[in-house]
């Protein structure tokens, strides 16, 4: 044990070494009048896939690149260094003769990490290389750190999450994760603006934060001194804006809820919620099956994807499945033989489920599909038709009361997004609203409050809708093979490290 402290305590002594010279060859460019931070701008004319791509044009011809040397090899007279930029890297063959004696011998004291500028003519070398012969390099910026490859690869996921910026030089397949999403978020927008939805922005701050079953953040608004809340959901203003007479509608943006961290949850996500007026639950099942085949074959060139073990297919139509059919399927429980809620814990009892004492037959339907169901809805399946007790803001089925009209899509066990036959029977939306209040007093610090503004509105009178709740960042993972929520967030939510995020 003592050898391998002893071991670290070398190494980190040679990093310090090894910072110590960082620092001193600035201070020498700037005692010399070449401090690079003075540099404000550098006219980039080509990034190096483009390059690549368009060599047959490009070959013979002058370009501009910039990024940063993520490797060097000096070679006496001429070397050659690697430059790292948006679409990958080039490398560049920079040569004494060629850029001149004092700017090579500068060069040469250039570390990995720098960033550089380079002014050349693209060629290929003898062993058929794409590369920009060097005529003018431009420190751009100097790097002070280490980058952490040097020394132990950038692997640890809390050091990759923690220090993003480094995990996008270090590791591309990072990069072209974040690509993606940015991707997959304009295939979505274009979808629906090809649709006729327009796109909003609804308020953050809330006084009433409702819309899901979450709880909410607080704070407090000084200038009018009252307490809010951030929003959980994007649900209930979107529905005013129906109510106003926008048809179709729509909004991509961060709600808040105050949960705990796994692989499939962050405290803030992008949320994407629709409203179409005139239409239902099967035209929003329609819809988001059109939406998912469309994004994917956008970004991803094929409507099967790979996730983990599984090959995905989005090109099929989806299975449609009721939850009380998906619990008899999965679990051997007809629900519909259960006769009411005593029953129904007698069967909770047998078959080791658990639940609390506030639970009713329909949420304890909805325990039985969460421990017996999820995980075996890997391909692409709507499970509809949910108990009314877990749904306070849907049409009830007109033929089976105690049922609403919606939907949850499901892909590789996880819940992909939600969707209901709008509830727009102010007298039954105010019961409902009773009922959760009645449950917050119970207990549940999920439950929602009465929105009276909100209830205002679906008096005024809201038109049949459909409306669906996309968490976008799960729509990522899919379509990245990423296996948790953090793997999707540039910059995700970390325990506090010795009062400092670390």
């Amino acid at each position: 044990m003592a050898e391998v402290h002893n071991q670290e305590k070398e190494q980190q002594q040679d990093i310090n070494q090894l910072l110590k010279v960082r620092r001193e060859k600035l201070a020498a460019l700037q005692q010399a009048g070449k401090d690079p931070f003075q540099i404000t701008k550098y006219d980039v004319t080509h990034h190096s896939q483009e390059i690549k791509d368009d060599f047959d044009v490009l070959e013979g011809k002058a370009v501009s690149i910039a990024g940063r040397v993520m490797s060097k090899r000096i070679m006496g007279k001429a070397s050659f260094c690697n430059v790292q930029d948006l679409q990958g890297d080039i490398q560049s063959y920079v040569a004494r003769d060629s850029v001149g004696e004092e700017s090579y011998a500068d060069f040469k004291k250039y570390d990995v990490g720098d960033i550089v500028g380079i002014e050349g003519e693209v060629f290929k070398t003898k062993t058929g290389e794409i590369s920009v012969h060097a005529q003018k390099v431009t420190l751009l910026s100097k790097s002070l750190q280490i980058l952490p490859e040097k020394y132990h690869g950038l692997v640890n996921t809390d050091i990759r999450y923690r220090q993003r910026y480094t995990d996008l030089i270090m590791n591309e397949d990072v990069k072209k994760t974040f690509v993606a999403r940015s991707k997959i978020i304009s295939a979505i927008r274009r979808y629906l603006d090809g649709q006729g939805f327009l796109e909003v922005e609804t308020p953050m701050l809330v006084s009433n934060a409702g819309g899901a079953a979450a709880r909410p953040f607080e704070t407090h608004y000084n200038a009018l001194d009252e307490d809010v809340k951030l929003r959980i959901s994007l649900e209930l203003y979107l529905k005013r804006l129906i109510v106003g007479g926008m048809e179709r509608v729509y909004e991509i943006g961060r709600v808040f809820r105050n949960e705990g961290l796994d692989a499939r949850h962050n405290p803030e996500f992008t949320l994407m919620e629709l409203y179409q007026a005139y239409t239902d639950y099967n035209g929003m099942m329609d819809l988001t099956e059109d939406m998912f085949r469309h994004v994917a074959k956008e970004v991803c060139g094929t409507n099967t994807v790979p996730y983990g073990d599984a090959q995905i297919d989005l090109g099929k139509p989806f299975e449609r499945i009721t939850m009380v059919g998906a619990v008899k399927k999965y679990a051997g429980v007809d629900f519909d033989e259960v006769a009411d809620t005593a029953a129904a814990r007698k069967l909770a009892d047998e078959k080791g489920v658990h639940y609390e004492e506030r639970h009713t037959k329909g949420d304890i339907i909805n325990l039985f599909f969460e421990e017996f169901v999820e995980e075996h809805l890997v391909q692409p399946t709507f499970v509809m038709d949910h108990p009314v007790e877990i749904s306070p803001l849907t049409k009830r089925k007109p033929d089976k009361p105690d049922y609403v009209e919606r939907f949850e899509l499901f892909i590789t066990g996880r819940e992909m997004c939600n969707a209901y036959s709008e509830l727009n029977d102010p007298i039954d939306q105010r019961e409902r609203f009773r009922a959760q209040e009645e449950a917050l007093a119970a207990g549940d610090e999920e439950a929602n409050t009465t929105d009276e503004d909100f209830m205002n509105a679906l008096e005024i009178g809201m038109p049949p809708t459909g409306g669906i709740g996309y968490g976008i960042d799960r729509l990522v993972m899919l379509l990245t093979n990423s296996p948790a929520i953090r793997d999707v967030l540039l910059f995700p939510t970390m325990k506090t490290l010795g009062g400092k995020d670390q």
